[in-house]
């Protein structure tokens, strides 16, 4: 069977194709042809070995995926061989032909849903779903404000915050990131390579500041975030790759929040009930995860470099 393997932490060059034993799942797992795989820049930090969680090597690596089970086990209930599923994490990896996961982290893909948007769909949306309704407890009618939304969980979260009645705001820093953002009904589309681009929210919030911020780069961002936030303001960090300085007044003056948020700590009933809403929503077309770009799986390696590059927006998808 076909996998990606990685036998050691480094560049995207250290990730190969190679056959590799069968794979056989346990009584309460499932046996999955996959048959598109999501890339995620968590994938790219447990790779290089930066991520605090390391697999132990050689590992496949991959948490998203779709496709169709193959093999169940035996205590395994409300799910045959033949159903079509998304992945959003396993036990054995998602770059290959095939893979291993829990009975519950498979998640039944609507019909009339390709495979390709089925791959793109974990990671993101269960990211989003959970920074703004777990973590933020963001309410209809308060304005958000998504730093680097042109992404798969700046998608993701602005098509659920829509959905749930919030005012979004939204940054990139290509035009075709700001179209997309236009495109998904933000009230307004920001540059962050443009100098000052901050200012524009004072009028865009009446002076009252911003409700809700979904931070993906902190250790860039978070000092502004805090000055941008309204009473009970809230900044959830969902992306970050360094250190960076505050003021801790910023947050005392106005009861506002830093909350921090990995999917490894979520609660596996709030997974249910987040992917429950998320087949909701694909069934009735409030989501619906944006493309950037599909390639083989043999293009692994260039895949791990295209997620990292600034200004690439949607999810990159691979085929096996």
């Amino acid at each position: 069977m076909k996998a990606i393997r990685v036998h050691k932490f480094g560049s995207s060059e250290v990730m190969t194709l190679e056959n590799i034993s069968e794979l056989t799942p346990g009584s309460n797992q499932l046996k999955i042809e996959v048959k598109a795989i999501g890339v995620n820049p968590v994938d790219t930090y447990i790779r290089a070995g930066i991520y605090p969680i390391k697999p132990e090597l050689p590992y496949t690596p991959g948490k998203d995926a779709a496709g169709i089970i193959t093999e169940i086990g035996s205590d395994v209930k409300h799910k045959k061989v033949g159903d079509r599923v998304y992945i959003c994490g396993n036990q054995s990896g998602s770059y290959a032909k095939e893979l291993i996961c829990n009975a519950d982290q498979a998640h039944s893909l609507p019909d009339h849903i390709d495979f390709s948007t089925g791959a793109a769909l974990g990671v993101p949306y269960s990211t989003a779903f959970y920074a703004l309704n777990f973590r933020a407890q963001a309410l209809p009618g308060e304005t958000l404000l998504i730093h680097g939304a042109s992404g798969a969980v700046g998608i993701a979260a602005i098509q659920i915050a829509k959905a749930n009645g919030l005012r979004v705001i939204g940054t990139a820093g290509t035009e075709q990131g700001l179209e997309l953002l236009k495109s998904q009904g933000v009230i307004a589309a920001l540059n962050h390579n443009s100098r000052n681009y901050l200012d524009a929210l004072t009028e865009l919030t009446c002076g009252q500041g911003i409700d809700v911020i979904l931070e993906m780069l902190a250790n860039v961002n978070l000092d502004k975030d805090l000055k941008l936030l309204a009473h009970n303001g809230r900044v959830v960090v969902i992306g970050n790759r360094g250190t960076i300085e505050i003021d801790p007044r910023d947050t005392m003056g106005k009861n506002a929040s830093v909350l921090g948020m990995s999917l490894f700590n979520v609660d596996p009933k709030d997974l249910t009930q987040i992917h429950a809403a998320i087949k909701a929503g694909l069934i009735d077309g409030r989501f619906s995860p944006v493309i950037h770009s599909e390639m083989p799986i043999t293009d692994a390696a260039k895949a791990h470099d295209l997620v990292m590059l600034n200004g690439v927006y949607g999810k990159i998808v691979l085929l096996p």
